[in-house]
């Protein structure tokens, strides 16, 4: 929060959107592979991470500090926010081209009553190397970044691109990021689920995600794994 200048005036940044649905996201997801009947063929680990907006602090430290070796670690699935605004035909995948992770996430998507992957609407903003999954990635871990999508169902074209804007420009990283009672949480859920398959299809899966054939981190990868055996 910061110090306020005028009586009763609002300075608690809640940030129930960034991020605390994607902290409510994580937690969900934790319990329902609680839940599994069968526990996955690997171990899928879970982190919270702070300092995020002081420069990726909590990713840098977990990526220096690493449970188990950096190179046994088969993906990051970074969850910062969910939608708000509905279901959505489709989900946004900053740095989607980068890993095989594409055709995993794809596939989940398209089981989802045809769901389709689009990339980074914002390039120019350089949301891959802004958010935590960045400190995990220089060290080679393939990483999938998914934010809702724009598409919404029921809404004509641009409307949801133009809530996202709308959101960026009045409520990101203000004090008026609180909860509120027209949010429409049913594109979170979906969101959601397809998060937690991601995460099962990863731990279950014969073999590693791995980055693109002359991604810049392939190199990290490959020197990782290298060391972990």
């Amino acid at each position: 929060m910061r110090e306020s200048t005028k009586p009763g005036e609002d300075v608690i940044y809640n940030g129930a959107r960034d991020n605390a649905s994607g902290v409510a996201a994580v937690l969900a997801i934790g319990r329902a592979m609680k839940a599994l009947p069968l526990a996955p063929r690997r171990t899928i680990l879970f982190a919270a991470v702070a300092g995020e907006e002081q420069g990726l602090l909590g990713s840098a430290y977990l990526a220096a500090h690493p449970p188990v070796p950096i190179g046994l670690l088969a993906a990051n699935i970074n969850i910062d926010e969910l939608g708000i605004w509905g279901r959505t035909r489709d989900m946004i995948m900053i740095g989607k081209g980068k890993s095989t992770l594409d055709t995993v996430v794809e596939a989940i998507a398209a089981a989802q009553g045809g769901r389709h992957i689009v990339a980074d609407q914002n390039p120019d903003k350089g949301y891959f190397y802004r958010s935590d999954q960045f400190n995990l990635a220089k060290r080679g871990v393939p990483a999938a970044y998914l934010e809702s999508g724009i598409e919404v169902v029921g809404k004509p074209a641009g409307w949801g691109a133009a809530q996202h804007a709308k959101y960026e420009e009045t409520d990101y990283h203000q004090p008026s990021d609180e909860l509120r009672p027209d949010w429409d949480f049913t594109g979170a859920v979906e969101d959601t689920q397809l998060l937690f398959y991601l995460g099962v299809k990863v731990a279950e899966g014969k073999n590693m995600p791995s980055w693109n054939p002359g991604d810049e981190f392939e190199g990290a990868r490959k020197q990782a794994m290298a060391q972990s055996r």
